[in-house]
């Protein structure tokens, strides 16, 4: 089973580095779409769906493989192996940030820099760490899509989105989680929300730009300056927005952050 057909992977643009776009939760490779255009002309762009999402091969999802996020980790070093060059950033929305994190610790030398839109290393509250939910909370959330994936799609979709006035992308995200298998979406779920990530961002040298919106209900502001704080190379960006996809809600706010983090590469260096 080759990788392009597994990971749905496709190739844009064209530049000295590569920009490896990798979803969230509920999403596909379609959700890039308000953001990608901007960045075609000075790199190449590569976008896959992580398997069991979008038009991955869902023939190839392993239930053993993908009991934590280091099998989609495992998968999107392969997608850079054979589809980027040069420098490679990794542009991971929400739990993909995490799985960039993965995929860089076992694969230091290839990826050049991330940007991690909407990031958490751990959603649940431990000690002094804020991560947004409880643990009871969390087990509520599993519980809640166990019994009704679809109902709980339809309700909790545009919540996740916010973006107040833009009812249309509550609408396209509904739409999306609703595509995603059921059985699928249950397994990711519970591998997101019960990862606890923070021993792997820890000390991670490779310079990352963190994008959080300044109101989200799934990734706090504290969760970004808790990454700034621990990752040494890191920029916090606080974006102007409600809910958890800033790429689609305010692209142009994130085009700009990203511009000016990125200027590196585009000017042909490596970044570092």
């Amino acid at each position: 089973m080759s990788v392009q057909h597994r990971n749905n992977v496709n190739v844009l643009g064209d530049g000295p580095a590569t920009l490896v776009f990798s979803h969230g939760f509920g999403c596909d490779q379609t959700m890039w779409c308000y953001l990608v255009d901007h960045f075609t002309n000075r790199f190449r762009v590569v976008l896959y769906d992580l398997v069991g999402a979008g038009q991955s091969d869902l023939t190839t999802y392993d239930s053993e493989k993908y009991g934590s996020l280091d099998g989609y980790a495992q998968d999107l070093a392969e997608v850079i192996n054979e589809f980027a060059s040069g420098p490679v950033i990794v542009v991971g929305h929400s739990v993909s940030a995490m799985i960039g994190v993965l995929a860089d610790r076992a694969h230091s030398d290839r990826i050049a820099a991330h940007v991690m839109i909407g990031p958490s290393p751990c959603y649940v509250d431990s000690g002094d760490y804020v991560g947004g939910f409880k643990l009871e909370d969390i087990h509520s959330l599993l519980d809640t899509l166990d019994s009704n994936y679809l109902g709980w799609s339809s309700t909790m979709a545009p919540v996740i989105m916010g973006a107040p006035g833009q009812p249309a992308l509550g609408e396209k995200l509904t739409n999306s989680f609703c595509r995603t298998d059921p059985e699928i979406a249950k397994q990711f779920a519970r591998v997101t929300f019960m990862s606890d990530n923070r021993d792997d961002v820890v000390g991670l040298e490779t310079p990352t730009l963190i994008l959080q919106s300044t109101d989200d209900i799934i990734a706090p502001v504290a969760v970004g300056e808790y990454l700034h704080q621990i990752l040494p190379n890191s920029t916090l960006c606080l974006v102007s927005n409600v809910g958890h996809c800033p790429h689609m809600s305010v692209p142009s706010a994130c085009s700009e952050a990203m511009d000016s983090f990125l200027s590196l590469w585009t000017e042909g260096g490596d970044g570092r």
